[in-house]
């Protein structure tokens, strides 16, 4: 006998699978810095339901040392050019906060650039993004950078102070003739922030979503979800699931993600679950 329950049925949010092309990545240590290794994890991302693949280059973990514009172009334009001739039915995100590495990735095929500095480390990087409508860009909230950005971060109220650098950028980005249709918003879990700040987060994504634009989530794997156990990156996928329910309980679109099969499982239960229930 069916429950009288009734929910609403979700659909489950969009996957951003992750390939770091870096040496130093926290999750992955330089597991996909071989070119080979980094087309077949692409292929395997793929299969396991991913709907968008975001190449990066440049490790922006807490304490990594920037990299020059051409190494970064280097490691990320020739596997996206191969996956994008390989599985062209698969969207390619860009995470770059340089405007070259951008505009190359573009005329490859790239259609989200993933900036993590919300349009402020390089100021070519708008007028890029102004002039190619058929782009969308991941405006991300970070305190400070990732040199420093966990050197005892503050905050008098992290969700108000997220929410206003939200507004500032947003409008920023207008002024600059980038669609608004073409901004997606990342509160920046782990970026400048201490648990405490993540789980406070965590807790009010749904607060973000005044803005009317969709919420990306990238909190896989970080080191906050298991903090009290110890446990390796790798080691954090409960953790990553429990962030995974909580983002899309309050409505947040992408998850950025490394486990893509897992998080494809868990929300298939989900979803056929609340479908029996109603």
């Amino acid at each position: 006998m069916k429950t009288q329950l009734k929910k609403p049925l979700p659909a489950r949010p969009n996957f951003i699978g992750i390939l770091n092309l870096t040496q130093d990545s926290f999750s992955d240590g330089g597991d996909f810095y071989d070119f080979e290794n980094a087309l077949r994890h692409a292929k395997k991302l793929h299969a396991e339901g991913a709907d968008i693949l975001d190449i990066g280059g440049e490790s922006t973990r807490p304490g990594a040392q920037p990299i020059s514009q051409e190494a970064e172009a280097k490691a990320v334009l020739p596997v996206l050019e191969v996956v994008r001739h390989q599985i062209p039915e698969l969207e390619i995100s860009i995470d770059t906060r340089n405007a070259s590495t951008a505009r190359e990735a573009i005329k490859l095929g790239a259609r989200i650039v993933n900036d993590i500095s919300a349009l402020r480390h390089d100021p070519e990087m708008a007028p890029l993004l102004a002039s190619k409508p058929d782009v969308k860009v991941i405006l991300m909230h970070m305190q400070g950078i990732p040199q420093t950005m966990q050197n005892d971060p503050h905050y008098d109220d992290v969700v108000a102070e997220v929410d206003a650098f939200f507004a500032e950028r947003i409008d920023f980005a207008l002024s600059n003739d980038i669609l608004r249709e073409n901004i997606l918003l990342d509160p920046g879990i782990g970026f400048g922030k201490t648990a405490e700040h993540n789980y406070t987060i965590l807790g009010a994504l749904s607060h973000f979503k005044h803005h009317g634009l969709p919420l990306v989530l990238g909190a896989s794997r970080k080191r906050f979800l298991e903090a009290e156990t110890g446990a390796g990156p790798k080691e954090r996928l409960g953790g990553s699931l429990a962030a995974a329910w909580l983002a899309f309980s309050q409505g947040v679109e992408y998850l950025r993600i490394h486990d893509v099969l897992a998080h494809r499982q868990f929300f298939n239960v989900l979803e056929k679950t609340l479908e029996g229930m109603n």
